[in-house]
């Protein structure tokens, strides 16, 4: 048994935490639960604080439970919403749970033996059956509506936040995840929920339910809610979610995510989201501040992240292709098939043109100017030209130089460069 509380306050994913908690969790082997929302057939980075919590209760000696709330995810959480979400149905929910239980796969352990195997529960087995009237019978006379309007999450939504206000299902939420813990506390000796700081609310109306029908002491932790020095949303691309399948957010995104972090926001990631210990993180932390324009902090941030989502084939690939284009040879990028090649040079300005026209050679003022715009007159692209400061696919070209299909990368791109940091693509359809 390690302190668990004591982890996972120095690395920042603490909140809040109920009275007692600790001294409970260093008596003996406990269970405890976070709820993921399976409206996706994939987590997202947005999930992994609570993941990396369930991780490290593991690794404390205690046994961790996903929950996966196939019955919640058809009604949808207020928490932190303005508006009421698509409802699913079984099937989806049924893929999602099985597509998230192999990526949690990769965080914990289920199949070993050991006493705090991690196990993968789904809260519509136990409330699919549940009759409405025996629900409002057995569960509900015990919370008064009073308590549940107190909640911040009823709260916000009822005072404006919400333009339609809040329907009846959404307002049920937290009766049914309070349910969640009273049936895991009774029939997996759960005594412990954990969930980001917006979860207060519930978590604590579950403690409520095994106090009151249970007749038993649960607890409550949250974590804080994840957010990015810039004030941008932590987890968001302009393409979107960064998700842990490499089919939608593919390796080569999600590392340079990582990458692309700020000094300020890396420093408090390496904590939350690597297993490095105190002594590692402060190393590497001293090492940064001597020399903060060669990004060790963030490197090694995206070689962790990368390596624990994607496995350490998948990071060399990846680096491969980092490097590839800083490479003063062709070489490497021409090795990259067109899809890795296609995130390298993703945020580079693209003109496309027919191939058949590249085929046919088109010469390098027009390739500058007219066809692409890349330059704003004929007269710039001469000029850049003449001063010898163009290059196509990194060899310096002169003013007579045609760009033809010899040219093209993989049969699909030309990159062009004007100066040191100046690139522009050229890309054949």
């Amino acid at each position: 048994m390690t302190n668990f509380i004591e982890e996972v306050t120095w690395r920042g994913m603490l909140h809040d935490v109920m009275p007692g908690t600790e001294e409970h969790l260093m008596e003996q082997m406990r269970v405890a639960y976070v709820g993921i929302d399976p409206t996706a057939d994939s987590l997202h980075i947005g999930h992994l604080v609570s993941v990396m919590l369930l991780k490290h209760f593991q690794l404390a000696g205690h046994k961790p439970l996903a929950l996966v709330g196939g019955a919640t995810g058809m009604i949808g959480d207020p928490s932190g919403k303005s508006i009421e979400r698509n409802l699913l149905d079984e099937d989806a929910l049924r893929h999602n749970q099985n597509a998230i239980k192999g990526q949690l796969a990769r965080f914990l352990d289920f199949e070993s033996d050991a006493a705090n195997a991690a196990e993968l529960v789904n809260n519509y087995d136990w409330m699919k059956e549940f009759s409405f009237l025996e629900f409002i019978r057995s569960v509900g006379k015990h919370i008064t509506v009073n308590y549940m309007m107190a909640k911040d999450s009823v709260k916000k939504r009822l005072n404006g936040e919400a333009q339609d206000g809040m329907s009846f299902t959404e307002f049920t939420y937290q009766l049914l995840q309070g349910y969640d813990f009273l049936h895991l506390y009774q029939d997996k000796s759960c005594t412990l929920q954990m969930g980001g700081s917006d979860q207060w609310g519930n978590i604590t109306t579950g403690t409520e339910l095994v106090r009151r029908i249970g007749n038993g002491k649960a607890y409550a932790l949250t974590c804080p809610l994840i957010t990015k020095a810039d004030g941008t949303k932590f987890g968001k691309s302009e393409g979107g979610n960064i998700w842990l399948d490499a089919n939608r957010t593919s390796p080569y995104k999600f590392y340079q995510y990582w990458l692309n972090t700020s000094d300020v926001d890396a420093e408090k990631y390496i904590k939350i989201f690597t297993f490095l210990t105190k002594n590692e993180i402060d190393a590497l932390l001293a090492t940064h501040n001597e020399a903060p324009h060669l990004r060790e902090l963030q490197k090694k941030l995206a070689e962790q992240v990368t390596i624990m989502v994607h496995g350490e084939d998948a990071l060399q690939n990846v680096i491969h292709a980092s490097e590839a284009f800083f490479n003063p040879s062709m070489d490497a990028l021409r090795a990259l098939d067109n899809q890795t090649l296609s995130e390298v040079f993703e945020g580079i300005p693209t003109a496309e043109l027919p191939k058949t026209e590249i085929e046919a050679g088109i010469d390098m003022i027009a390739a500058l100017a007219a066809k692409t715009n890349f330059l704003g007159s004929n007269s710039d692209a001469r000029r850049e030209l003449k001063q010898n400061s163009i290059s196509v696919n990194k060899e310096k070209v002169s003013e007579d130089y045609k760009i033809e299909a010899k040219d093209l990368v993989n049969e699909t791109f030309v990159l062009i460069q004007k100066g040191k940091k100046n690139y522009f693509v050229i890309k054949a359809v």
